[in-house]
Protein backbone atom coordinates (compact mmCIF):
# COMPACT_ATOMS: atom_id res chain seq x y z
CA UNK A 1 0.00 0.00 0.00
CA UNK A 2 1.46 3.41 -0.94
CA UNK A 3 1.99 5.89 1.85
CA UNK A 4 -0.38 8.86 1.86
CA UNK A 5 0.94 12.12 0.49
CA UNK A 6 1.94 14.85 2.90
CA UNK A 7 -1.14 16.88 1.94
CA UNK A 8 -3.31 14.36 3.78
CA UNK A 9 -1.79 15.57 7.04
CA UNK A 10 -1.72 19.32 6.46
CA UNK A 11 1.10 21.82 6.33
CA UNK A 12 4.01 21.93 8.77
CA UNK A 13 4.17 25.72 8.56
CA UNK A 14 2.35 26.57 11.79
CA UNK A 15 4.22 29.87 12.41
CA UNK A 16 4.66 29.58 16.16
CA UNK A 17 7.02 32.57 16.19
CA UNK A 18 9.64 34.47 14.21
CA UNK A 19 13.17 33.06 14.05
CA UNK A 20 15.24 36.24 13.68
CA UNK A 21 15.75 36.95 17.38
CA UNK A 22 18.60 38.30 19.46
CA UNK A 23 20.06 35.96 22.10
CA UNK A 24 18.12 37.39 25.10
CA UNK A 25 14.84 37.09 23.21
CA UNK A 26 15.75 33.59 22.01
CA UNK A 27 16.52 32.53 25.59
CA UNK A 28 13.22 33.95 26.82
CA UNK A 29 11.36 32.16 24.03
CA UNK A 30 12.94 28.82 24.96
CA UNK A 31 11.87 29.33 28.57
CA UNK A 32 8.36 30.20 27.42
CA UNK A 33 7.96 27.22 25.08
CA UNK A 34 9.70 24.53 27.17
CA UNK A 35 6.67 23.89 29.44
CA UNK A 36 4.62 23.07 26.33
CA UNK A 37 6.78 20.01 25.54
CA UNK A 38 4.88 16.81 26.34
CA UNK A 39 6.79 13.76 27.56
CA UNK A 40 4.23 11.00 27.13
CA UNK A 41 3.87 7.49 25.67
CA UNK A 42 3.30 7.22 21.96
CA UNK A 43 -0.40 7.18 21.15
CA UNK A 44 0.08 4.72 18.30
CA UNK A 45 3.04 2.83 16.80
CA UNK A 46 4.70 4.87 14.05
CA UNK A 47 4.78 3.39 10.56
CA UNK A 48 6.93 6.03 8.87
CA UNK A 49 9.84 7.79 10.61
CA UNK A 50 11.72 10.74 9.17
CA UNK A 51 15.26 11.83 9.99
CA UNK A 52 16.87 15.23 9.47
CA UNK A 53 20.39 16.62 9.43
CA UNK A 54 22.35 19.69 8.29
CA UNK A 55 25.58 20.40 6.42
CA UNK A 56 27.09 23.91 6.63
CA UNK A 57 29.27 25.87 4.25
CA UNK A 58 30.49 28.84 6.27
CA UNK A 59 32.40 30.62 3.46
CA UNK A 60 29.27 30.91 1.33
CA UNK A 61 26.96 31.46 4.29
CA UNK A 62 24.73 28.56 3.24
CA UNK A 63 23.43 25.42 4.87
CA UNK A 64 22.00 22.29 3.32
CA UNK A 65 19.22 20.48 5.16
CA UNK A 66 18.11 16.94 4.32
CA UNK A 67 15.05 14.96 5.35
CA UNK A 68 14.76 11.22 4.73
CA UNK A 69 11.68 9.08 5.40
CA UNK A 70 11.80 5.38 6.28
CA UNK A 71 9.11 2.77 6.51
CA UNK A 72 9.65 0.91 9.78
CA UNK A 73 8.46 -2.60 8.96
CA UNK A 74 10.62 -3.51 7.19
CA UNK A 75 13.13 -0.69 7.65
CA UNK A 76 13.26 0.78 4.15
CA UNK A 77 13.91 4.24 2.76
CA UNK A 78 10.89 5.62 0.88
CA UNK A 79 11.63 9.31 0.28
CA UNK A 80 14.44 11.86 0.57
CA UNK A 81 14.82 15.59 -0.11
CA UNK A 82 17.32 18.37 0.50
CA UNK A 83 17.06 22.15 0.54
CA UNK A 84 19.58 24.99 0.56
CA UNK A 85 19.10 28.05 2.77
CA UNK A 86 21.18 30.99 4.05
CA UNK A 87 22.66 30.48 7.52
CA UNK A 88 20.25 32.61 9.60
CA UNK A 89 21.86 32.63 13.05
CA UNK A 90 25.39 32.47 14.49
CA UNK A 91 26.74 29.33 16.14
CA UNK A 92 25.89 29.69 19.82
CA UNK A 93 25.76 26.52 22.00
CA UNK A 94 22.26 26.02 23.37
CA UNK A 95 20.59 27.95 20.52
CA UNK A 96 21.12 25.63 17.57
CA UNK A 97 17.42 25.49 16.74
CA UNK A 98 17.49 29.15 15.67
CA UNK A 99 20.34 28.27 13.31
CA UNK A 100 19.06 24.93 11.97
CA UNK A 101 15.30 24.60 12.48
CA UNK A 102 14.07 26.89 9.67
CA UNK A 103 15.92 24.82 7.05
CA UNK A 104 14.90 21.56 8.72
CA UNK A 105 11.25 22.61 8.59
CA UNK A 106 11.64 23.52 4.92
CA UNK A 107 13.09 20.07 4.19
CA UNK A 108 10.28 18.34 6.07
CA UNK A 109 7.75 20.44 4.17
CA UNK A 110 9.31 19.25 0.92
CA UNK A 111 9.04 15.54 1.75
CA UNK A 112 6.49 13.97 -0.63
CA UNK A 113 5.20 11.57 2.03
CA UNK A 114 3.95 12.12 5.54
CA UNK A 115 5.67 10.74 8.61
CA UNK A 116 4.51 9.68 12.04
CA UNK A 117 7.66 10.46 14.06
CA UNK A 118 10.91 12.34 13.62
CA UNK A 119 14.51 11.69 14.65
CA UNK A 120 16.79 14.72 14.96
CA UNK A 121 20.59 14.71 15.11
CA UNK A 122 20.66 16.89 18.22
CA UNK A 123 19.37 17.29 21.75
CA UNK A 124 15.83 17.11 23.08
CA UNK A 125 15.30 17.56 26.83
CA UNK A 126 19.04 17.17 27.41
CA UNK A 127 19.50 20.92 27.12
CA UNK A 128 20.18 23.69 29.66
CA UNK A 129 16.61 24.99 29.33
CA UNK A 130 15.09 21.57 28.50
CA UNK A 131 14.39 22.82 24.99
CA UNK A 132 16.89 21.49 22.50
CA UNK A 133 16.55 21.29 18.73
CA UNK A 134 14.33 18.18 18.86
CA UNK A 135 11.95 19.89 21.31
CA UNK A 136 11.74 23.04 19.21
CA UNK A 137 11.11 21.22 15.93
CA UNK A 138 8.81 18.70 17.60
CA UNK A 139 6.67 21.41 19.13
CA UNK A 140 6.48 23.23 15.79
CA UNK A 141 5.33 20.16 13.81
CA UNK A 142 3.39 18.64 16.75
CA UNK A 143 4.60 15.11 16.09
CA UNK A 144 6.59 12.64 18.21
CA UNK A 145 10.22 13.75 17.99
CA UNK A 146 13.42 12.30 19.45
CA UNK A 147 16.85 13.87 19.85
CA UNK A 148 19.66 11.44 18.95
CA UNK A 149 22.90 13.29 19.67
CA UNK A 150 26.40 11.96 19.13
CA UNK A 151 27.80 13.88 22.10
CA UNK A 152 26.64 15.06 25.53
CA UNK A 153 25.67 18.68 26.03
CA UNK A 154 24.79 18.56 29.74
CA UNK A 155 24.15 15.99 32.44
CA UNK A 156 25.89 13.19 34.29
CA UNK A 157 25.71 9.45 33.70
CA UNK A 158 27.34 6.10 34.27
CA UNK A 159 28.71 4.14 31.34
CA UNK A 160 26.17 1.73 29.81
CA UNK A 161 27.08 -1.89 29.11
CA UNK A 162 28.94 -2.69 25.92
CA UNK A 163 26.09 -4.66 24.30
CA UNK A 164 23.63 -3.14 21.85
CA UNK A 165 20.55 -1.93 23.73
CA UNK A 166 22.42 -1.24 26.97
CA UNK A 167 21.39 2.01 28.65
CA UNK A 168 22.31 4.42 31.42
CA UNK A 169 20.20 7.29 32.71
CA UNK A 170 21.36 10.80 31.83
CA UNK A 171 20.58 13.15 34.74
CA UNK A 172 20.93 16.80 35.60
CA UNK A 173 20.67 17.00 39.35
CA UNK A 174 17.62 14.99 40.35
CA UNK A 175 16.00 15.22 36.92
CA UNK A 176 16.22 12.61 34.21
CA UNK A 177 16.90 14.39 30.94
CA UNK A 178 17.77 11.52 28.64
CA UNK A 179 19.33 8.12 28.08
CA UNK A 180 22.83 7.05 27.15
CA UNK A 181 22.05 4.30 24.62
CA UNK A 182 24.41 1.78 23.06
CA UNK A 183 23.06 1.28 19.55
CA UNK A 184 25.87 -1.04 18.43
CA UNK A 185 27.92 -3.44 20.52
CA UNK A 186 31.23 -2.02 21.71
CA UNK A 187 30.67 1.29 19.88
CA UNK A 188 30.32 4.71 21.52
CA UNK A 189 26.76 5.34 22.73
CA UNK A 190 24.28 7.99 21.65
CA UNK A 191 22.60 10.56 23.89
CA UNK A 192 18.89 10.06 23.31
CA UNK A 193 16.22 12.33 24.77
CA UNK A 194 12.54 13.03 24.13
CA UNK A 195 11.78 16.04 21.99
CA UNK A 196 7.97 16.09 22.09
CA UNK A 197 5.02 13.67 22.37
CA UNK A 198 7.17 10.67 23.33
CA UNK A 199 8.64 9.40 26.60
CA UNK A 200 12.04 8.02 27.58
CA UNK A 201 11.13 4.38 26.93
CA UNK A 202 9.57 5.22 23.59
CA UNK A 203 12.62 7.24 22.56
CA UNK A 204 14.89 4.28 23.25
CA UNK A 205 12.64 1.81 21.45
CA UNK A 206 12.19 3.99 18.38
CA UNK A 207 15.91 4.74 18.10
CA UNK A 208 16.79 1.04 18.27
CA UNK A 209 14.10 0.12 15.74
CA UNK A 210 15.63 2.61 13.31
CA UNK A 211 19.23 1.44 13.83
CA UNK A 212 20.61 -1.23 11.50
CA UNK A 213 24.27 -2.06 11.85
CA UNK A 214 25.59 1.47 12.40
CA UNK A 215 25.88 3.75 15.40
CA UNK A 216 23.33 6.28 14.11
CA UNK A 217 19.69 5.48 13.28
CA UNK A 218 19.20 5.04 9.54
CA UNK A 219 16.91 8.08 9.06
CA UNK A 220 19.46 10.51 10.50
CA UNK A 221 22.44 8.64 9.06
CA UNK A 222 21.02 8.85 5.57
CA UNK A 223 19.99 12.47 6.13
CA UNK A 224 23.60 13.24 7.08
CA UNK A 225 24.83 11.59 3.88
CA UNK A 226 22.28 13.41 1.73
CA UNK A 227 23.03 16.81 3.30
CA UNK A 228 26.75 16.29 2.68
CA UNK A 229 26.07 15.28 -0.94
CA UNK A 230 23.80 18.31 -1.45
CA UNK A 231 26.56 20.54 -0.11
CA UNK A 232 29.13 19.07 -2.52
CA UNK A 233 26.76 19.44 -5.46
CA UNK A 234 25.78 22.98 -4.44
CA UNK A 235 29.38 24.11 -4.11
CA UNK A 236 30.33 22.46 -7.40
CA UNK A 237 27.44 24.22 -9.14
CA UNK A 238 28.52 27.56 -7.66
CA UNK A 239 32.11 27.06 -8.79
CA UNK A 240 30.95 26.11 -12.27
CA UNK A 241 28.70 29.16 -12.50
CA UNK A 242 31.48 31.41 -11.24
CA UNK A 243 33.88 30.03 -13.78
Amino acid sequence: MPWPPKEAYGSLDAMLHAWDLEIPAAKALQAELAPQVRVEPLRSPPKVVAGVDIAFDKPSGRLFAAAVAFRLDPLEQIAAVSVCRPIPFPYVPGYLSFREAPAILAALEALPVSFDALLVDGQGLAHPRRFGLACHVGLWIDRPTVGCAKSRLIGEHEEPGIERGSTAILRKGDDRIGTVLRTRTNVRPLFVSPGHRIDFAGSIELTLRCTAGYRMPEPTRQADRLAAAAKREGLAASESAGG
